[in-house]
């Protein structure tokens, strides 16, 4: 039981791999909601669960001004500008703030909230600026990564995730296949669309 915030949360938190996951009943009126990490999340997912909604995503460098604005897990839609998310309030090391959205905090309704805080050699929550190069961004993380999600935020598109568990092909270490979380589709393999390299202080695009 967690009462940071002004809602008590039911919380199960690993402060050590930064990741908590947060239960909580919504009241409908602006509210926040303890998330038991210790340090600020840098990503948030929340779902509604005993109604059919949408996966609302917080992330830190969605924007310059990112608790204005939102992404949906579900779905390919572009970055998008609602206060009635998170209040125009970033979290803090102990809370997030839900506003009056049905989805988000409607009065009486259930929510499960995956809550991710930056850890050093672990994880990374970053944003970066395509060069439409074979020859791609590189992104440092500081490590090398096992597990890789990306979102176009500035237009329409799907969700990538790749990981370091599926083939790698081609030639090359390239991670070449991918599924999209916000589709049913199965696995794409051995595709040259969208190639990213695995290494050892971060990714770099491929194609």
């Amino acid at each position: 039981s967690n009462s940071n915030g002004s809602i008590t949360s039911t919380v199960s938190a690993n402060t050590t791999s930064g990741f908590s996951i947060v239960s909580y009943t919504g009241t409908g009126s602006t509210a926040t909601v303890g998330h038991g990490l210790g340090a600020t999340p840098s990503m948030i997912i929340i779902k509604e669960r005993n109604n059919a909604t949408s996966w609302i995503v917080y992330h830190h460098k969605n924007t310059s001004a990112p608790a204005t604005d939102y992404l949906l897990l579900n779905s390919t839609q572009a970055t998008d500008d609602y206060a009635d998310y998170f209040n125009d309030t970033e979290p803090t090391s102990s809370v997030f703030t839900i506003d009056t959205a049905g989805d988000i905090n409607g009065s009486s309704d259930t929510y499960i909230a995956y809550c991710f805080a930056e850890k050093k050699g672990f994880s990374k929550f970053g944003s970066y600026t395509g060069n439409g190069n074979a020859d791609g961004t590189f992104v440092y993380t500081g490590f090398k990564p096992a597990f890789v999600i990306r979102k176009v935020t500035s237009a329409s598109s799907d969700w990538l995730m790749q990981d370091n568990k599926r083939s790698e092909s081609g030639g090359s270490n390239q991670i070449r296949n991918y599924l999209f979380p916000n589709s049913s589709q199965a696995e794409v393999s051995n595709q040259d669309y969208f190639n990213i390299d695995f290494l050892s202080n971060g990714f770099k695009m491929r194609s």
